[in-house]
């Protein structure tokens, strides 16, 4: 950060903070199979500001119904859902402007979460906290524990994602040998980008299974086995974009925020959601089930027939706050949202924003208002208003402040245990090792494992007999469900969004069917 000038007081540190809602209609609750959604992807900040930036793009809570209902005094400490979706995170290691995505399966109250095959809370495999939750199901595609990377420069094309269940374990009469129940639902991320489409790995209901040794009143009610509300609330969670905060000669508050950006079409308006669907089980479930159990193959487009469009009301609200980082938690004030931009539904199925500022940028982004001085209204709240840069004192030092690009310093390797009497090592893989280099400046080594040999299968609270019956399935859906079709309901308008090319795979000869890439380190590019 550098300033030029004298300020009548030191500029403060702070942050600009919170959500931005977008309503949708509820549906009914037998669509409760899962969801499918389209979201814009682009690179909010126009520099990668450093560790401490966190926040989503638009995306979306997936939560078990629970029937019967979970008693008051337990449901104030029952929290377990499928979250994640597009961003940046404090943990992430290799960050650039253009966002990653995660799969954020949360088990009980946080105790573990599962952000793909091989990540997930913390980095000690001495108490692994749900990096063995997810089950690598693709053989296209590459997933680094760092999360999925998009292609560079990607700037407000759609990526398209969602869950829905499918039957591939057996359900089971007991949990790691007590007697409660795991079921079968295995909650499928189906990803729809312009590079590929397709399941590419599942929970293992394990994961949600496990807490159930400690808590056995929760059986039946968690997402191995529990359908889920279709009723999501839909919503982007910013919790930091920089901001420096002053006292201008006229004793008011004055801040400046990093430049944020958000994308725009050909009319200047900006779409960040559409096709926000859910499901029943007809969509797909049954006919997997049927296919398992020796009927027809079941076709892998997910049938549209049986899912339901939410619309979205045209409302929106904005709980974006600024505050330096001592200022109480009851003292912070909101952004004037309102004078920024209307929430807008354009065409029932898509939510966005009409702007109110003048347009600014054209590189196909939308620039925030980055001033603004905090002002009391005749109700007595205190509210951020966006101001122009000539409205700021001189004397603040606000306007010469610069939010430099992060210099990421050396980062340490993410790697997996190496003992050769770890589930990584025994019986191991059957091939590589392999390298991938991405653009966010990482290389990414992998090696191909039969899919139940993987470490997450070995984990995930299986026999011999139920792993090899999951491995035969996994080969029916291999030979019959290809890269070259369509599985979500594809995208009704714009462009699609592009996976970074160097994690798109095509399997060696020999390990077409029944194997899987499987990421074992991921460092600094050599």
């Amino acid at each position: 950060m550098a300033t030029a000038g004298l300020a009548a007081e030191p500029i403060r540190d702070g942050q600009m903070a919170g959500y931005l809602l977008a309503p949708n209609e509820k549906v009914p609750q037998e669509y409760d199979s899962g969801f499918s959604v389209y979201v814009a992807a682009w690179p909010l900040l126009e520099y990668y500001p450093g560790r401490r930036f966190q926040t989503g793009l638009f995306g979306t809570w997936m939560f078990p119904v629970y029937d019967p209902p979970v008693s008051r005094p337990l449901k104030a400490g029952v929290y377990t859902d499928v979250e994640g979706g597009l961003g940046w995170w404090r943990d992430t290691r290799f960050a650039t402007p253009t966002p990653k995505f995660i799969m954020g399966g949360v088990d009980l109250n946080f105790r573990r979460w599962a952000n793909g095959p091989g990540a997930g809370k913390g980095r000690d495999w001495d108490q692994p906290k749900g990096k063995y939750g997810v089950v690598q199901l693709s053989n296209r595609l590459l997933w680094p524990p760092d999360g999925l990377n998009l292609k560079q420069g990607t700037r407000g094309q759609w990526f398209g994602y969602g869950y829905l269940p499918l039957p591939l374990t057996p359900p089971k009469e007991s949990t790691a040998d007590k007697p409660v129940a795991t079921g079968n639902r295995c909650w499928t991320l189906f990803l729809s980008s312009e590079n590929f489409k397709g399941p590419v790995g599942f929970f293992a209901p394990y994961f949600w299974s496990q807490v159930l040794t400690e808590k056995p009143e929760l059986e039946g009610k968690l997402l191995d086995s529990a359908p889920v509300n279709p009723n999501r609330a839909l919503q982007m969670e910013t919790q930091y974009i920089p901001a420096k905060i002053a006292s201008g000669n006229d004793g008011r508050r004055y801040a400046r925020v990093a430049t944020v950006g958000y994308p725009i079409d050909r009319d200047q308006n900006t779409r960040v959601v559409q096709q926000i669907r859910s499901y029943k089980s007809s969509a797909l479930w049954d006919d997997v089930q049927q296919w398992f159990q020796g009927g027809v193959p079941a076709d892998s487009q997910i049938d549209s027939s049986a899912s339901i469009v939410h619309s979205f009301t045209g409302k929106g609200a904005a709980t974006w706050k600024i505050h330096d980082f001592e200022t109480a938690r009851e003292d912070r004030s909101k952004v004037d949202w309102d004078a920024i931009a209307t929430p807008t539904a354009f065409n029932g199925d898509t939510f966005g924003y009409q702007w109110k500022i003048k347009p600014k940028r054209e590189d196909g982004l939308q620039s925030l208002p980055e001033f603004f001085r905090l002002e009391e209204l005749n109700s007595g709240t205190k509210t951020w208003i966006p101001i122009e840069r000539n409205e700021v004192p001189v004397e603040t030092g606000l306007r010469d402040v610069a939010f430099d690009n992060y210099r990421r310093e050396k980062t340490d390797a993410y790697e997996t245990p190496a003992g050769l009497d770890s589930v990584w090592k025994t019986p191991g893989p059957v091939a590589g090792p392999f390298q991938a280099r991405p653009g966010d400046g990482s290389e990414v080594t992998y090696y191909w494992y039969r899919f139940a040999d993987q470490p997450a299968m070995l984990r995930a609270d299986l026999d011999d007999e139920q792993r090899e019956m999951v491995q035969r399935r996994v080969e029916m859906l291999h030979r019959q469900w290809t890269p070259d079709r369509d599985y979500l309901p594809p995208l009704k308008s714009g462009e699609l969004a592009s996976i970074d090319p160097a994690l798109i795979l095509t399997p060696p000869d020999g390990l077409e069917v029944g194997y899987v890439p499987i990421v074992t380190r991921q460092a600094e590019k050599r």
